[in-house]
């Protein structure tokens, strides 16, 4: 079986890998780098129409937050995740997905590529707009447009077929080679599930920090347990006080080391992490992780390294405002 979800979302017009669908309309377009928007602001045009992207306020800026958490994890080698990346669709058209998935190496050019994966966050907004940015990106040749409805709790997909948007199950998975597994899409809608599926993403990419981590914890803790099942066991001087002895060591043992290791694998992901998105860490705040040994604090803290623009946001009592 290829998952425990009923619902697997394949890219259009793909067999069971995944592949890509038919080259976009060959029509002179401006390169999807040439700006009609004036960059780092918040002006961005929609059909020749200058539209203003205006600040989030929860829950929109906490979905925001939690997408690029989910998707930036998932990413596949390859390819890179912006947020908030301007895309020349058209000629009156330049915005900004608020998400969005790339191939990473440039084309012949020299310049970025065209995103294959976008995504919408809309509370209070149109669903208009968001429906004319995705028309105009799926004509441009992004190969796949999502759009989250905040209040709604619901995941829409732009659909060729029948030009519109269609629901998502909840209980749905979106498979795709941009990603290093499929990514559910409870995760985008939960924050309470958010962090498996983050984990499970980062151990599917092997990453090295994490592997070391879970094998020197998995030692640590059979290296406990059987000496102290050992130490019980001698002391009984029998042969059930023995077995008895080693198992609960074991247990314990490799409890002991499991959490060991949840601890380590979480300080070297943070570090992972923000060096991966060219995040300085200085020494000091490089201690503060790994004198951390409160699991749930370091899973704040690797959320944080997600997106904080510097180290020591992401230990810091808050978080930069957005």
């Amino acid at each position: 079986m290829r998952s425990r979800h009923d619902h697997v979302l394949l890219a259009p017009g793909a067999d069971a890998s995944g592949r890509t669908l038919k080259a976009p309309s060959s029509r002179a377009r401006p390169h999807v780098d040439d700006r009609l928007a004036p960059p780092e602001t918040r002006v961005e045009y929609l059909d020749g129409a200058e539209i203003f992207a205006a600040p989030a306020d929860t829950p929109h800026a906490t979905q925001h937050f939690d997408l690029t958490y989910v998707l930036g994890a998932h990413v596949a080698p390859g390819y890179r995740g912006a947020v908030d990346m301007l895309t020349r669709a058209d000629e009156g058209s330049d915005y900004a997905p608020d998400a969005s998935v790339f191939a990473q190496k440039p084309d012949r050019g020299g310049h970025r590529r065209l995103e294959e994966l976008a995504f919408e966050v809309s509370d209070k907004q149109a669903l208009a707009v968001p429906t004319s940015k995705a028309r105009r990106l799926i004509d441009r040749g992004v190969r796949r447009v999502f759009c989250i409805l905040v209040k709604q709790h619901r995941v829409l997909e732009w659909s060729r077929e029948t030009d519109g948007w269609r629901t998502l199950p909840k209980d749905a998975v979106i498979e795709d080679p941009c990603l290093v597994r499929p990514l559910p899409l409870q995760a985008l809608l939960d924050a309470a599930s958010s962090d498996d599926a983050v984990a499970r993403a980062l151990l599917q990419k092997r990453v090295p920090a994490l592997e070391a981590a879970l094998a020197e914890g998995e030692a640590r803790g059979e290296a406990r347990g059987v000496a102290l099942g050992e130490a019980r066991g001698e002391a009984r001087g029998v042969t059930l006080g023995e077995a008895r002895g080693e198992a609960r060591g074991e247990a314990r043992g490799e409890a002991r080391g499991a959490l060991l290791g949840e601890i380590r694998m979480a300080q070297e992901a943070i570090t992972t992490v923000l060096q991966a998105r060219g995040v300085a860490v200085p020494a000091k705040v490089a201690r503060a992780i790994a004198g951390c040994d409160d699991p749930s604090k370091l899973r704040r803290w690797l959320k944080r390294a997600a997106t904080a623009a510097t180290a020591a946001e992401v230990v810091a009592g808050t978080r930069r405002k957005r």
